[in-house]
């Protein structure tokens, strides 16, 4: 079972969940890493498309596409699945997904997992369970999701990470 978050048919920047794609980079903590977000299409298909230059001067080190699950930045509830899959396309770096929900305080905390963007369109499944807290020691709890980021993180180098397709799938 799959519940569709984003399929990338509603006009940007907007989401299929009536949400808006923002793109955020270290710029907010004093970092000089730069990015772009557009939708384009990428190898045949219609994509949600980050470019940019991962930098670490300042304390910095990350540039992310990130998307609140519901409209009005309230929580939802996806106990009933589990977890997240996205079709991605990349420059065969390794990325990471973000995941914050209401008990998160601090712009920095967050639940994490990797994932790899192949240079071919790919499906990717990161369960609820291989998700690991950041800087928190409250247990991610699904029932109380806000948001989610697609982040190029940690090191320098050339961010290139598409995205066609995000979505709930399960059950739990």
């Amino acid at each position: 079972m799959l519940t569709v978050i984003d399929a990338l048919e509603a006009p940007h920047p907007l989401a299929g969940n009536g949400a808006v794609w923002r793109v955020v980079t270290d710029g907010v903590m004093g970092g000089i890493s730069r990015a772009v977000l557009a939708r384009e299409t990428v190898a045949g298909r219609p994509a949600l498309r980050l470019r940019g230059e991962v930098r670490l001067e300042n304390d910095g080190g990350f540039v992310q596409m990130a998307l609140d699950l519901a409209p009005d930045g309230g929580p939802v509830d996806a106990a009933g699945f589990a977890g997240l899959e996205l079709d991605v396309l990349g420059n065969g770096e390794g990325y990471g997904l973000h995941l914050r929900t209401t008990d998160i305080a601090r712009p920095w905390q967050s639940y994490r997992q990797g994932f790899a963007a192949p240079p071919a369109w790919t499906t990717v499944r990161l369960p609820f369970a291989g998700f690991v807290p950041h800087r928190t020691d409250v247990p991610l709890d699904t029932r109380r999701l806000r948001r989610v980021g697609l982040v190029a993180i940690g090191r320098a180098f050339a961010a290139d990470l598409s995205l066609g397709r995000l979505a709930f799938y399960g059950p739990a």
